[in-house]
This record gives structure tokens, C-alpha cells and sequence, in this order.
């Protein structure tokens, strides 16, 4: 039936009926008569009317649908250039025919509908939208309200992602589900000739679970077959969805040829599974399974790899590593972190089970599982810990168990206090070393006076100490200080500690280069007394020398840990100045030098046979920050011995990034061979990194770090990104630090990674973006893909 026509003498009608209509109309419009309308309201009418009320305007985010109200049906609109039909029976239209319900429309040049059984039949050109997919093809037959029927030869594409695709028939079960025969699908946008696409005997298309699955498909790149399955699933959003991820493909100079088919299992909406099987041309076939799980009150990770007869050493080979983290409520929490491999060898030879480039090989690994309580100012850690050591490494204390509490309360009428109370048991698995029970407690008060432009804080603090060793070491042990005379078994410390530290904070205007700063400049002393006392008893367990720089020099203790306390009487004096951005805040420059002043010597040392610094001063540190336009920033730090006229340590950064994805870093680190390294040699390393587009799509990725003193390559990576509309290709290739070698020198490995990303089938990264973001600072990936289109975008 033709829309209805209105007579044209109801168009046109009396003209001063029409007159009248107007000027009523306007005469309601507030503001065109003021006296008027303001006559009109009177009590409750005329207040203010609240935003929020029932008969506001609401902004809505998005177009909604309404569900019917029980007992109602929907209505069924059909229209034409021309219709014919019985009403409430069967109609029929022709030219640009179409038939509407709810969200569902389909579109012919012909098209018929019998109400009687809710069946439409359309011929030529039909156009099927329903639940946000398109189908298009020379026929349809659909049950509307079921949305039950078939279509053949169409085409379909799905909102939500853009996928697409052809087959030679499709059935559509319901809704949410469809069934398609010799069929294609793709995630690429363009309109023929697909960079990818899966081809398959049948495909199951269900939206309600945002899933599709492809039956003896076969995955083609660039026309050429790259992978086959008789069982292929894959997403039809961007969520999450159990199927095959991108395989990675490398060559190693430990492993040989490899190959990674990783699959992913989406459990549930808080636990996945990754299974991924790793070949490797040299070794055999490793098996990885990751499982992730996460709860509101537990979450954590367990990764177990498994290696049966390696091809090289012909034994079984594997790595534990579970991470937990639990949360009992009223404060109380607990957390295991487990880490295991089988052999010495594992992190030199297999440590690449992921797929990440190495930075070095690790020699230890934690075992630990604790109970922890934190409220208000109670802090409390329960805790055993182990330690697997893997040679050439020297193997540490483990705590079995510890118990430590702390309590701290703050700007109680302007005092700071608190205290910390440990007892720990160590052992070792070290043959002959010292081993036993520490008790320790440390109470503190300070008083603080905070002005605009000063501060002044006092602070006492004490050292109880209390130590009852199991055994004592007869000779020397690699790595632990002399044993001294006389040795006692059970002996007690007690050391106080006073400190001071006060600075001024002046401020000022400057224009530099022509723009507007403030400049600050802060004073800053901080004095610390400790007295002296014997500690050569009380054997290292966790204890080592600080380092020495800005974060260091206003601290009180020359060590890390609780087994020594370094007697002081020295005062460092520090000077900082700042230029600041008055309209934003933002700190565009940082310059600090600072210095200690001894008054007497330090005597406490990590062993009795170390010598004692007789310097009346310590080294200047200086160091420096700036952030400049056009994205230019540098960080600078030195070490210098005034007295030997030395340069002890130097830290040169610069990085340099004028727009996204546009990144150089410049670094130099120094340090002399008098100085505590890891191989007792100087550090005079380059270093150079960046990313850097090479065209519109191909992003080069590089760094080098290179010893100059040495004349080698600490570590190098090489790589590069080609992000294309729908697919996207990354290479690169490292060398890295892998431990020593048995005469004791630095070793290297060599390793090369590609990976290739389908866009629309998976979106994870399987290693080396992770690998490119470690290696480069101010990395960013290729940017994601245009968010998907709602559901009436493109509505017809």
C-alpha cells in the first residue's frame, strides 16, 4: 500500500484561520512578549526549574533500544515506489522495495511479505542489515521476526569490526548466528583484493559471542597459503577470544632456527591460558603454558616450560615461575613469588622461552611466600625466602623465616616518629659460611618546622641490635668479609644517630631567551653524628655499601642493610636551582652540586682489612637536568675528586623527540677501574637508541652499546616496523649480554626475531614491540586501528 496522499485542499486550506494559528504561536514563544508571558506563570510554575527534573533534555551517549513492553508487537513498515497486496494478509512492492522491523531492514527491487507467516522474499540488489551485519546478494528469504531464512551468493560485512567477506550461500539460524558454505572472511577495509583473508568449506558467524570459526580454513597472505586448519577460529570485535596468535620466527645462536605457534585460550573474562609450542632447530620442541588469573580478592600468573631430551645435553629441562598476590581483607594480604629452572645452564641456553630479547642471563632466582598486614601506621611482613643460585654466582643469605614490623605516625603536633623491630633467621647454602638469627630495633623522632621559605628538621634515631650465630666460618668464604679473633657467638650493638637538615628557598622573575621563568635557589646543609663502634663481629648478611650520588649524599648511613652503621661526623652541603614555567608549573631545568665535609675519618668498613678513607671531604657531585622546546631534554651527572683532580663517574644522557614515534637517545657513562664494577674494570660506554620513520610506514628501531675502554659490543639491536592498513610486519636483531665464559670473560649471544600481525584476526604481541620498548627509551608502537563503528553508524 502507497503512502497515503493528503488532499491538496487540507495543504492549503483558509488563510486567516492560518493568520491566527501565527500570531498565537508567536504569542507563546517566551521573550517575543515579555509582559505576556510573565502574566502566565504564577506559584510553583513560576520557579526555577531544576536540570536533572523529569521533563529535562538529556544528552544521550548513544541511541538506544527499547524493549517492548509485554503483549505489545513490533510494527512492520513496508514501502515502494509501488505496492500492492491485502492488508493484514500479503503485499508486494517493486522499486527501491523495502521492509522494516525493529532494527532489521531489507532492501530489493522486488520484494513480498505475507504476514500470515512473517515471511519476506526479496529479489535483486537485496540488502539485509540486521544486529549490526550487512548482507548483500541477489536474493533473500527471512522469517522477520526470527530473523530465520537464507541468502545466495552474498556479500556480508560486519559493523562492529569491518570485517568482510563472499560466500555461495549463508543461512541465518536466528539473530546472532549464521551458517556460511565456501566462504571468505577478512578484517581488511579495502574493497577487493585483500591483503589476507581465510577461505574455508563452511564458516559458524555467531555476534552474540563475537566469534567466528572457519572449517578446513586456510589462511592466505598476499594470495600465497601460509597456514591451514581444519578447525580455524577467530574474533569477530577486538575483545579477547580463545584462537591461534601471530607466530614468531627467529634464529639464536644458542637454539638455531625457531618457531613459535602460540594458542590462546579466553577461559573467561578473568583467566586466559597461552599455550605455545616452541621448535627449535638445535634443542627440540619446548612446550610453554602461561596461565593468568584474576579475582577481586586474588590475581597472578603460573608459566611452566618443559623441554624433554634437549638435542645438546640429552636431558629434560624446565622452568617454574609463579607469581600470586592475595588480599584476606581487614589489612591482611599474602603473595608467593616461585621461580625455578633445572639446571645452570637453562637461562644461557633456553632463557628466550617467551620470546623476548636477553639483556643478560640471570643467575638467581627467588623463591619466596609471605603474610603481610598494613593499617594505619602497622606495617607488618612475615616472609620465607630462598634463594636458586646458578653458577658462576655467589649465593645469598635466604631468610628462613623473618618477621619484621614497622610503625611510623606522622606530623603528630609536628613530630615525626616510629620505629622498625626485625628478627630474622638466615642461612646459606654456602659450605663453611656464618649463618644465624638477627634481631634488630630501630625507633626514630624527628620535628619538623616547614615555612615558605625554609625548613629545619631534626631527627634521633637508634640502632638495637642483638646476634646469636648457629655457626662461624674457620677460613676464608668467597665473598664474605674475614672472620675475626675470638668470634663470639652472641653479642649485642647499640649505636645512636643524630642528623639535621635545614635549607633556604629564594625565588625569583628572569626572562631567558626571551621567556618568563621563575628561578629558585635552595641552600641545603644536612648534618649527621654517629659515634663509633666495633661491628667487625656482626658477619654481612644483608648488608653493602651504598652508592654514591644525589640520592645517597643526604642519607645517614654509608650502607645498605643493618649490619653496619657507619660512624659519621660530617656535614653536606648541597646547592640546587630550578627555572619553572610560571603558566604551567612545568620544571624546564634542574642544576644541583653538593658535597660532604668530614670532620673526623669513617672507621666502620664492610671487612677489618679494608682501608680507611682518610679524605677530608667526599667527591663534588653535580648534575643537571633541562627540558627545551621542540622535544629536547638531558640529563647530566658527575662525580669529581678535587683532590686527585679525577674524574670518578659520569653520567651524559640526551634524547631528542620532536613528534610521536620520532625518538634519538644519546648516552656516555663513566667510571673509573678504582672503583667498585662488576668485573673490577672501567665503564666507558656509548649508547645510542632511537625510532625514526623511514617513509609513511616503515619505522627503522636501533641501539647500540658499546665499550670503548674494551673496544666491544656490550649489546646492539637492529630492527624495523612496517605497519600496513591491515597487516603489520616487525623485524629485528640482537646481540646481547649472556653471562661469562668459563675463563671468566663477558660471553655474547646473537639473536634474530620476526613477527607478523594479521589486524582484525589478532592484535598481540608476541615479543618484540615488548623487546623494542626495553631496549629503547620513548619507544611507542604502531598506533591501533580506527575504533569499530556503532551499531547505527551508516544506518539505513
Amino acid at each position: 500500500m502507497p503512502p497515503r496522499q493528503f488532499p491538496v485542499s487540507k495543504i492549503q486550506g483558509d488563510a486567516q484561520p492560518r493568520r491566527r494559528r501565527l500570531v498565537a504561536a508567536l504569542l507563546s514563544v517566551p521573550g517575543m512578549m515579555p509582559a505576556l508571558a510573565h502574566a502566565q506563570l504564577a506559584g510553583p510554575a513560576a520557579d526555577a526549574q531544576p536540570l536533572d527534573g523529569p521533563g529535562s533534555l538529556r544528552l544521550a551517549p548513544q541511541l538506544l533500544e527499547r524493549p517492548l513492553k509485554s503483549g505489545q508487537q513490533p510494527t512492520t513498515f513496508l514501502l515502494g515506489d509501488k505496492t500492492t497486496g491485502t492488508s493484514d494478509e500479503d503485499m508486494a512492492a517493486k522499486g527501491s522495495a523495502e521492509v522494516r522491523r525493529s532494527v532489521t531492514v531489507i532492501k530489493g527491487d522486488a520484494l513480498h511479505y505475507d504476514q500470515d507467516t512473517d515471511m519476506a522474499d526479496a529479489f535483486g540488489n537485496v540488502r539485509l542489515i540486521n544486529n549490526g551485519v550487512a548482507f548483500v546478494g541477489p536474493e533473500a528469504h527471512l522469517k522477520v521476526g526470527s530473523n530465520e531464512g537464507f541468502m545466495t551468493n552474498p556479500k556480508y560485512h560486519f559493523n562492529l569490526t569491518g570485517g568482510s567477506g563472499s560466500a555461495e550461500r549463508i543461512d541465518l539460524i536466528d539473530n546472532e548466528r549464521a551458517r556460511v558454505d565456501h566462504g571468505t572472511y577478512t578484517a581488511c577495509q579495502c574493497e577487493t583484493d585483500p591483503s589476507w583473508y581465510i577461505k574455508g568449506s563452511s564458516f559458524d558467524f555467531d555476534t552474540g559471542s563475537e566469534e567466528g570459526v572457519a572449517h578446513n580454513g586456510v589462511l592466505f597472505f598476499q594470495g600465497v597459503p601460509v597456514f591451514a586448519s581444519p578447525w580455524l577460529s577467530f574474533p569477530l570485535t577486538g575483545d579477547r577470544r580463545s584462537g591461534l596468535l601471530p607466530p614468531t620466527f627467529s634464529v639464536s645462536s644458542t637454539t638455531g632456527f625457531e618457531a613459535t605457534i602460540p594458542y590462546y585460550f579466553n577461559i573467561a573474562p578473568n583467566r586466559d591460558l597461552t599455550i605455545t609450542p616452541r621448535i627449535m632447530s638445535r634443542r627440540g620442541v619446548l612446550g610453554e603454558a602461561n596461565y593468568r588469573y584474576l579475582s577481586p580478592t586474588y590475581s597472578g600468573s603460573l608459566t611452566i616450560d618443559y623441554l624433554p631430551n634437549d638435542r645438546e645435553t640429552h636431558t629434560n629441562r624446565y622452568a617454574i615461575f609463579w607469581q600470586h598476590r592475595q588480599n584476606f581483607g581487614g589489612g591482611f594480604g599474602g603473595y608467593v613469588n616461585y621461580n625455578k629452572v633445572s639446571d645452570d645452564q637453562y637461562p644461557e641456553d633456553l632463557g628466550n622461552a617467551s620470546n623476548q630479547f636477553l639483556n643478560g642471563t640471570q643467575l638467581l632466582y627467588q623463591q619466596e611466600a609471605g603474610l603481610t598486614y598494613n593499617n594505619g601506621p602497622w606495617s607488618v611482613l612475615a616472609r620465607e625466602q630462598r634463594w636458586q643460585t646458578l653458577q658462576p654466582s655467589i649465593p645469598p643469605y635466604a631468610r628462613e623465616p623473618q618477621l619484621n614490623v614497622q610503625y611510623n605516625k606522622y606530623n603528630v603536633g609536628g613530630f615525626d616518629y616510629g620505629a622498625e623491630a626485625d628478627f630474622t633467621r638466615f642461612t646459606i647454602t654456602q659450605e663453611g659460611a656464618t649463618d644465624g638469627q638477627r634481631m634488630y630495633f630501630n625507633p626514630y623522632l624527628s620535628y619538623g618546622i616547614n615555612a615558605p621559605g625554609y625548613f629545619f628538621t631534626p631527627k634521633v634515631q637508634w640502632h638495637f641490635a642483638s646476634y646469636d650465630l648457629s655457626h662461624i666460618a674457620t677460613g676464608p668464604v668467597a665473598g664474605q668479609p674475614l672472620t675475626p679473633a675470638n668470634q663470639p657467638k652472641n653479642f649485642t650493638e647499640s649505636i645512636p644517630t643524630l642528623s639535621l637538615d635545614t635549607g633556604l628557598v629564594f625565588d625569583r622573575s628572569v626572562r631567558l631567551f626571551g621567556q618568563d621563568y621563575i628561578q629558585t635557589l635552595e641552600p641545603r646543609l644536612y648534618y649527621v653524628y654517629t659515634p663509633y663502634r666495633n661491628q667487625d663481629f656482626a658477619p654481612i648478611f644483608d648488608t653493602a655499601e651504598a652508592d654514591f650520588g644525589l640520592a645517597e649524599i643526604y642519607t645517614p648511613n654509608t650502607f645498605v642493610g643493618n649490619d653496619r652503621i657507619a660512624d659519621a661526623n660530617r656535614l653536606t652541603a648541597g646547592l640546587t636551582t630550578r627555572f619553572i614555567n610560571p603558566a604551567t608549573g612545568d620544571e624546564r631545568a634542574r642544576f644541583v652540586i653538593a658535597q660532604q665535609y668530614y670532620f673526623t675519618s669513617q672507621r666502620v668498613t664492610i671487612s677489618q682489612d679494608q682501608p680507611i678513607n682518610e679524605a677530608k671531604h667526599s667527591d663534588l657531585i653535580a648534575g643537571a637536568a633541562i627540558k627545551l622546546g621542540a622535544g629536547f631534554a638531558s640529563e647530566t651527572a658527575f662525580q669529581y675528586n678535587v683532590d686527585n683532580n679525577q674524574l670518578v663517574r659520569s653520567s651524559i644522557g640526551f634524547a631528542y623527540s620532536p613528534a610521536a614515534r620520532k625518538v634519538i637517545n644519546v648516552g656516555y657513562r663513566y667510571t673509573r677501574s678504582n672503583q667498585t664494577t662488576l668485573v673490577n674494570e672501567p665503564i666507558n660506554q656509548l649508547l645510542v637508541s632511537g625510532e625514526w620513520p623511514l617513509t609513511n610506514r616503515l619505522y627503522a628501531v636501533a641501539r647500540v652499546n658499546y665499550d670503548l675502554a674494551s673496544h666491544r659490543l656490550v649489546d646492539g639491536l637492529v630492527g624495523f616496523q612496517y605497519d600496513a592498513d591491515c597487516w603489520a610486519f616487525g623485524f629485528g636483531a640482537q646481540r646481547y649480554a649472556n653471562g661469562v665464559n668459563t675463563s671468566g670473560q663477558p660471553s655474547s649471544g646473537t639473536r634474530v626475531l620476526a613477527q607478523i600481525t594479521f589486524k582484525g584476526l589478532s592484535k598481540v604481541d608476541n615479543g618484540l614491540v615488548s623487546a623494542f620498548r626495553a631496549s629503547v627509551q620513548g619507544y611507542q608502537p604502531p598506533p591501533p586501528s580506527a575504533p569499530p563503528l556503532a551499531r547505527y553508524s551508516d544506518y539505513e
